[in-house]
């Protein structure tokens, strides 16, 4: 349909537009892109095989749909993303405060122009963009904002009583005619609220204060909520859970490799940090790693669940932290370190929500706990385990290492210190290369050095060696020595953690 030169009603239907519901315009749309197998939620990653196609579902059955899920699990970017499948344009009677159909008007205003100008009436066209309406629960939403109130000052403006349908001010839902509208944490809403929203879903009509007046809506509804509270025991009125049609539950990435690809194209990484900060694989396995460590922690709370934000902040922090390292120094590239790992706590402490247990170890101590647990698991995944090789009748592959910390050898590493200090620090540790060549052969030079600093951090995490905060980066040394500095008052404790991330 040509719009741009359709300007009346008249023409409008000498064009042959036909009115439809916004469920209806859905589904065709729908079934358009499935058959020609293109794809709807661009964008969202790891719900092709279990959320999208329940919701996919939803709209075929012309379904007003909840998404139940824990923080940063996509469900509003998924709601925003349905507007792709409403019309390009939509004819609404010009003028018009809740989208009147030309057609099938339901407004007081649409029918007295087309009363009077009939076949004349002026044509607006809305663009899809227009058509989506999000709102946020929050506790001070009232009836009005929602659904409409009188206007003493228009019936003032224009001497109308109160007893004339002109004297309303319509709500965004009424305003989201022909529309979608998104609530977001629906069980924040107060329960009368709540209660406002049963006819609309269930007839489709609503009412203002005393006026007998029926407006049949035409509305697609799509409500976000975390499962813990859309319950019989959360603070959602069971009636209106009753009207909701579908219920689609949705999750965090299942891999580590799904995950990792959401990360990287969420992360708002700008060219320059892209083309001088090389970041290897192993270290964005590690950020990944972190998340998932958080989500099975007994420390965090997991009804409140860890949101995939975390690992974008992280990364970003990562980079960054990487990057400044290089401005500092004065060079013209970087390599991410696995101390640089400690530059991501801001993005942990301030994403996880702690159970009681967790608040008495304290936010950074977490952080720091499940930095460490995602070491280890990556760890054994790339070198032998190194209690298991204590165990075994072979020879110790860590033994060099372990006894040059046994001479009394320390090995500083601070966060500024530049990319040729680094690498001659770690060339100090006997054995330390030969193990990192022998089990990754085939990796660059620079990957070699992150791999030997790993094994450190890979070794301490499994008590055999000490490592310590210092102000501006981290000290390792023999296990027996780090005993000491705990039982004289120089341990690991929160203070000098701080330093990992911060020169002071």
């Amino acid at each position: 349909m040509n719009y741009t030169k359709i300007k009346t009603l008249g023409e409008l239907k000498k064009a042959g537009y036909t009115p439809k519901s916004v469920k209806e315009e859905m589904r065709e749309n729908l079934i358009t892109i499935l058959r020609e197998r293109k794809q709807v939620f661009t964008g969202v990653k790891g719900y092709e095989d279990t959320v999208l196609p329940q919701i996919q579902t939803a709209i075929l059955s012309r379904h007003n749909m909840i998404l139940l899920g824990l923080r940063g699990q996509a469900k509003t970017r998924i709601a925003r993303l349905m507007v792709q499948l409403l019309d390009e344009y939509m004819p609404i009677v010009a003028g018009s405060e809740i989208n009147d159909d030309p057609m099938q008007p339901i407004s007081i205003y649409a029918r007295n122009l087309i009363a009077e100008k009939a076949d004349n009436t002026p044509i607006a066209w809305v663009h899809r963009d227009d058509r989506y309406t999000e709102k946020l629960a929050t506790p001070d939403v009232s009836v009005a904002d929602l659904i409409g109130d009188v206007d003493p000052i228009k019936a003032a403006t224009l001497k109308l009583n109160y007893a004339d349908e002109r004297v309303i001010h319509f709500g965004l839902i009424p305003r989201s005619h022909r529309g979608i509208f998104v609530i977001n944490e629906l069980p924040d809403l107060q329960a009368r609220i709540q209660v406002s929203l049963f006819n609309i879903l269930q007839e489709g009509d609503m009412q203002i204060r005393g006026f007998k007046l029926r407006l049949p809506l035409d509305i697609q509804f799509v409500f976000t909520a975390n499962p813990e509270d859309y319950t019989n025991r959360g603070s959602i009125v069971t009636p209106l859970k009753d009207r909701i049609d579908s219920q689609i539950l949705t999750h965090y990435p299942k891999t580590l490799e799904l995950s990792k690809s959401i990360t990287s194209q969420e992360a708002r990484l700008s060219d320059v940090q892209k083309n001088t900060i090389e970041t290897a694989e192993l270290l964005k396995d590690l950020v990944e790693q972190v998340a998932m460590e958080a989500r099975k922690s007994e420390l965090v709370d997991q009804k409140s669940g860890v949101s995939a934000r975390l690992t974008i902040s992280a990364m970003e922090n990562l980079y960054s932290h990487a990057e400044r390292r290089m401005l500092i120094n004065g060079e013209k590239q970087s390599f991410a370190r696995i101390g640089d790992l400690y530059g991501i706590l801001p993005s942990i402490t301030g994403k996880v929500e702690l159970v009681y247990e967790g608040e008495l170890e304290g936010a950074s101590s977490v952080a720091q706990m499940l930095i460490g647990k995602a070491i280890r698991v990556q760890f054994e995944k790339q070198f032998p385990n190194p209690e298991k090789t204590k165990k075994s009748k072979k020879p110790n592959p860590y033994a060099r290492i372990l006894n040059w910390f046994n001479e009394g050898n320390t090995l500083p590493l601070l966060n500024t210190e530049t990319q040729i200090g680094y690498e001659n620090l770690l060339k100090q540790v006997d054995g330390l290369a030969d193990i990192v060549k022998e089990q990754s052969p085939k990796t660059s030079k620079q990957e070699q050095f992150l791999l030997m600093e790993f094994v450190l951090h890979g070794l301490a995490e499994f008590s055999q060696l000490s490592k310590s905060g210092l102000e501006r980066g981290v000290e390792f040394k023999d296990l027996m020595s780090g005993m000491f500095d705990i039982k004289q008052g120089r341990g690991n404790d929160e203070e000098d953690y701080g330093g990992y991330y911060e020169d002071k």
